[in-house]
This record gives structure tokens, sequence and C-alpha cells, in this order.
């Protein structure tokens, strides 16, 4: 069978999701020589202001449910921010970040303060939202001593203003949006020069919160969406896929390299979509929903025009 492509991404959303989840995703990758990209908030985990989800996201109490939240993420991530005290994610645990990265791993950007963008996105000025990018390419900066090249916009959301403010970091790419493959973003008619490259399959929690007989067998459900001759690129969280679904994910592994899936960094893709010469097609970024998850997120939308 002909060697087929899947790019692997592990966000981290929680302090609990880096110094926990992450360390065993290392151990499974190091035992697979499986190379992943990691994208990581730099400041506060807020996870306990997230509670305003209920009243404002249908279906995200029974999301949770399904989850079972306070098994995965912790009483201490729930209350964190509100009843207790924020900690930093990112900036205060160097060690693990260098570790990854030691390990050959990519590193990238996944917000400052990861509830506040992914809650009130909408809500900030472009200077705020300016800034909120600042400040986590400062700290990953004071942690690496060089720039970042990617960055993942928390919760799938982003904006006019958010990719806008992005332009202007020099990435090498981003994952911001859901949709089917890699493309050049278009904001106010004007093509920008920050490829993006969209997860492309459902995420475990999605496919957990999934009624009737799709939610047995995530590992097949995740199989079944692999596209061959695709960019596939998977997202897992650290916080689930790091935790109690850990077996799903290395079954889901075997499963997609026996069937010929070799399995890379985001930043492997973006060099070789970019590499390879194809004219990559030229898109809006809409709002849409997808199955399993409460709320909008950033989807790739219709072609506006091949890439020149």
């Amino acid at each position: 069978m002909l060697s087929e492509g899947l790019a692997l991404r592990v966000d981290v959303d929680t302090r609990r999701g880096l110094e926990r989840g992450v360390p065993r995703l290392l151990d499974l990758f190091a035992s697979r020589e499986i190379a992943a990209t990691f994208f990581i908030p730099f400041g506060p985990d807020r996870s306990g202001r997230a509670v305003r989800r209920l009243f404002e996201q249908p279906g995200f109490l029974r999301r949770m449910w399904r989850l079972g939240a306070p098994g995965r993420y912790g009483l201490r991530t729930i209350l964190s921010g509100t009843l207790i005290p924020s900690v930093p994610i990112g900036s205060a645990r160097p060690d693990i970040l260098r570790s990854v990265a030691a390990e050959g791993h990519e590193v990238g950007l996944h917000g400052y303060d990861h509830v506040r963008w992914q809650d009130r996105l909408g809500d900030l000025t472009p200077y705020e939202v300016a800034l909120e990018l600042e400040m986590a390419s400062r700290a990953y900066q004071g942690i690496f001593g060089q720039l970042p090249r990617a960055s993942a916009a928390p919760g799938w959301r982003t904006n006019e203003r958010a990719l806008l403010a992005q332009e202007t970091l020099g990435l090498h790419y981003a994952s911001d949006v859901r949709g089917r493959r890699p493309f050049w973003p278009v904001v106010l008619g004007r093509r920008l020069e920050t490829l993006q490259i969209p997860v492309t399959m459902p995420t475990l929690d999605e496919i957990f919160a999934w009624e009737g007989p799709e939610r047995r067998g995530p590992e097949r459900a995740l199989l079944g969406a692999l596209v061959p001759g695709s960019a596939n690129v998977l997202a897992v969280h650290a916080e689930i896929a790091g935790g109690s679904a850990l077996p799903i994910l290395r079954e889901f592994i075997s499963m997609a390299r026996d069937r010929g899936y070799s399995i890379s960094r985001l930043e492997d893709l973006a060099r070789d979509v970019l590499g390879s010469g194809e004219q990559l097609p030229s898109c809006g970024i809409g709002l849409g929903r997808v199955p399993g998850r409460a709320g909008m997120v950033a989807v790739q939308a219709e072609v506006t025009e091949p890439a020149s």
C-alpha cells in the first residue's frame, strides 16, 4: 500500500493537561517513534471561567456530562480562575516544554489566556487581540530563545482581527480552523501570507459526545475519517488523549499505520505542501458547527480563487 499521511497535533488547554497528559503522550510517541506538534497556552489557566458556556452554548452541559469532565479535568482545573486562583500554564513549566522539543516534537502557540480567547474573542479590540498574541510570543521566546513558527487558535475561534494580527508574527503556518485541505486565507479581499493547515478529522471529545452507534469504537470512527491521498490532520487534547483515552489513541495509531499511514508533525506537512509546487486555493473563513462540539468554530469556507 502506498504511504499515506497523517499530521498529529496535541492541544494543551490546562495546567493539568500539561503536567499529567503531556508526559504520558511523550512516552507513547517515543515508544512508537512518532513526532507530533504540541500547541500550548502560555498564560493563566482560567478554566473555571468556562462555566459561562453553560448559559451561552446549547449542548455544552450535555457534552461535559458525556465526557465525564470532573474525572478527566480534575476539581482544581474546573475551579481554576474562580474559587481557586489561576496558575500559569506553559510559562510556568519551561522544563516540560523544553523536553517536548528535545524529543523531536514541534511546539507552537495556543494563545495566551486560552479561555479569554475562546470565549471572548469577539469582544476584544484589535489592540487586545494583538496583545494576546504578543504575550504568547514573548513567553515562547523566553523559553526557546527564538520566534514561534506556528500557532493554533484556542477552540478554533478566530476572526478578521485575529488573522490580521497574526500575520505580523511571521509564522510558517497557522492551524486555526476546521476544514478540508491546506489553503491561503482571504480576509477583507486580501490573501494573507500565513498558510492555514486546518484540522480535517473529528476530535476524540467530539466522538465521545456523539449520540447513537457512532460513539462505539472511537478508534474506528477516527480511522473512518482518514481520507486516502489527502492532508489528514488530527487534533487530540492532552487532558483526554493523555488521560483515560490513551489506550484509544494507542490503538488508533496502530490501526492507521497498518493501513500505511505515516504520522508526522504539522510543520512537516506545511513544508511538504509549500515545497510541492502545488497551487493551493485561497479561501475565506466563516463560522460553522461541528458534530459533538458545542458552539460555533472557524471553518474553511468556499474557494475564493486559486493562489497565484
